[in-house]
């Protein structure tokens, strides 16, 4: 099937097209969440990285150590650093493909190549086995990375399919779409883990089958929107995008977000509470196990638990944000963010249901506040330049998403207790309120060249 490579010849100013157009695309776009979230959730945060590292160990040598490109590393790390690695290719990566699609308004096509690119790496874990870590290495960097660029594009579609007071909506149905699939496919996978034997596969067959089965289903859902977005025109000199034309390109980017200050310290506070969701996400099963004692079957119930209460949550915001405004409801869930830790703090080890109750907490604030960061930004993007800076949002969320972990190690470093861990992430939480609450978003999307919405 021909995915479209084409730019409609409908100009800049009428970008969002008939309601109907509108619709067609919206329900197109929602899809891509739909694909690209059982990566996040059945690969990342699930499967791949304690078979990577049992995979590394068998490849290990006396001393624990394996040693790609002749460097050694403990087997126990390499999972975390292809992920560091994956970081800094993306945020190398996407600035430059968000310089073309604004250059040239051919968004899709970039999007459909770091699509499949993320989803055949992916599949081609089916053959992670014995003891090619360097092959599972490698395919967690590429797909990591395609997945960043991917999403940057397919964020930067949210302005041009969305009228202001649509995108509210329109972003929190995305989120909704996006962890509904990741928790439709944990159900399937951990039917097939848990029960590998009545199928006729050993526990490691089971696993690969998991992880392929991610890239399967990325590359397939990938084709809705891929049939249903438009590219839009944009004017050009006809003149190609060379490397060298695309990097003074991201520079001229740099510069020219300088001129808006407002969208910048936007960008700051997201950065900052958004460290702090995402540390919160990666260290609760590390809290779980190590502090509160809980056993591996409760730590995956506990995330397929925040999978199901995310949708309820990020659709439960977004109708509070047309109440309200983003602004308002993401300081809400900050709040709630903040007691949530707080809570945490004072679990008793050994008792899974205070633990759901915890996982309950941050499903019900997680995909709201990701949902309204995202409809806010776009507010803030000037017309013409969404997938470069949907770029820098991204590398905003990949590019700093060490500092919560440093915190969190440091403290039980220094502590000793994963308690007090956990509940130093709350400055996250705090300075981001404080900065968010001082943006003046109203006058950031006036800055920004765009009309207002009534509630914002």
């Amino acid at each position: 099937m021909r995915v479209g490579t084409e730019a409609t010849d409908q100009p800049a100013g009428s970008r969002t097209g008939s309601p109907a157009e509108r619709k067609r695309e919206q329900r197109g776009w929602y899809f891509y969440d739909f694909a690209v979230s059982v990566y996040s959730t059945s690969v990342v945060s699930v499967f791949l990285g304690p078979y990577l590292t049992t995979v590394a160990k068998a490849a290990a040598d006396a001393e624990g150590y394996v040693h790609p490109l002749g460097i050694p590393v403990r087997a126990g790390s390499l999972f975390a650093y292809a992920v560091s690695v994956s970081v800094v290719l993306a945020v190398v990566v996407m600035p430059f493909v968000g310089a073309i699609a604004d250059r040239t308004g051919r968004k899709k096509p970039l999007l459909a190549v770091s699509a499949y690119i993320g989803a055949g790496a992916t599949a081609g874990m089916f053959f992670l086995e014995g003891d090619r870590y360097a092959l599972g290495a490698v395919l967690l960097i590429v797909a990591n990375a395609a997945l960043s660029v991917s999403m940057s594009l397919y964020n930067a579609y949210l302005p041009q399919i969305a009228e202001p007071h649509e995108r509210d909506r329109v972003s929190s149905r995305g989120w909704a779409f996006g962890y509904t699939s990741g928790a439709l496919v944990l159900v399937l996978n951990l039917v097939l883990y848990t029960g590998h034997d009545g199928f006729g596969v050993d526990e490691a067959t089971a696993v690969r089958i998991c992880l392929a089965s991610a890239g399967v289903w990325w590359g397939a859902f990938a084709l809705v929107p891929l049939r249903r977005l438009r590219d839009r025109k944009v004017a050009t000199d006809g003149s190609r995008l060379t490397m060298g034309q695309g990097w003074r390109q991201l520079v001229a980017t740099l510069k020219d977000m300088r001129r808006h200050p407002l969208t910048l310290s936007f960008l700051l506070a997201y950065l900052i509470y958004n460290d702090g969701v995402q540390t919160v996400i990666s260290q609760a099963s590390v809290y779980g196990s190590e502090e509160l004692k809980l056993t591996q079957t409760t730590l995956i119930t506990a995330i397929l638990l925040v999978q199901v209460l995310a949708v309820f949550g990020a659709l439960g915001m977004g109708r509070l944000a047309q109440r309200y405004g983003a602004k308002r409801t993401i300081l809400g869930s900050l709040v709630a963010w903040t007691a949530t830790i707080g809570v945490g703090y004072f679990l008793p080890a050994g008792a899974p249901v205070w633990f759901f109750v915890l996982a309950s907490a941050i499903g019900l604030v997680l995909g709201g506040s990701q949902a309204l960061s995202r409809s806010l930004f776009s507010h803030l993007v000037p017309r013409g330049k969404e997938a470069e800076y949907f770029a820098a949002y991204e590398m905003s969320d990949r590019g700093m998403s060490w500092l919560g972990p440093l915190v969190f190690g440091l403290a039980f470093q220094l502590t000793g207790s994963y308690r007090d861990a956990i509940v130093s992430l709350v400055v996250f939480f705090a300075v981001g309120f404080v900065l968010l609450s001082r943006v003046p978003v109203r006058q950031a999307v006036a800055a920004a060249g765009n009309p207002v919405p009534e509630r914002i």
